[in-house]
């Protein structure tokens, strides 16, 4: 998978919203497809026009677990974003998840920007989701 350090530096060197437009759609490409059986109504995200599916693994430390995730989309770019969310949390810390606010790295790059409304919304929702699902883990 492609780290985000990696994917800002992509995203940097494309001058052109077309050609971020097709990186992030090949971004979603290369995403191994998720298994039919984890496409189930408690892995959909909520707040997608698209439909989107995340599963959550833990390992580790019971107060802190690495957590990591698989997801997929039904729609080319969404399941891009789901690549770049995926980039920029899974193999993390839940503290760590927490800690970072993917949407403003987004911002930074002129992704969420360049999004419809809708493909903000999802994306927002998808990370406001592993957020959660860290926020949680942290506290138990």
């Amino acid at each position: 998978m492609t780290s985000l350090d990696q994917i800002i530096d992509d995203f940097t060197f494309l001058d052109d919203w077309e050609d971020r437009y097709r990186y992030v759609i090949e971004l979603g490409k290369a995403l191994p497809d998720l298994a039919e059986e984890k496409k189930t109504a408690a892995n959909k995200v909520m707040g997608c026009a698209s439909q989107v599916w995340l599963v959550t693994h833990t390992d580790g430390n019971a107060d802190n677990p690495v957590m990591t995730f698989e997801g997929d989309s039904d729609a080319h770019i969404v399941r891009g974003l789901v690549a770049i969310v995926l980039a920029a949390y899974s193999g993390k810390t839940a503290a760590a998840i927490t800690a970072l606010d993917a949407l403003e790295v987004f911002g930074k790059i002129g992704l969420v920007e360049n999004l419809s409304a809708q493909r903000s919304n999802g994306l927002r929702s998808m990370v406001n989701r592993i957020r959660e699902e860290a926020r949680v883990r942290v506290a138990a």
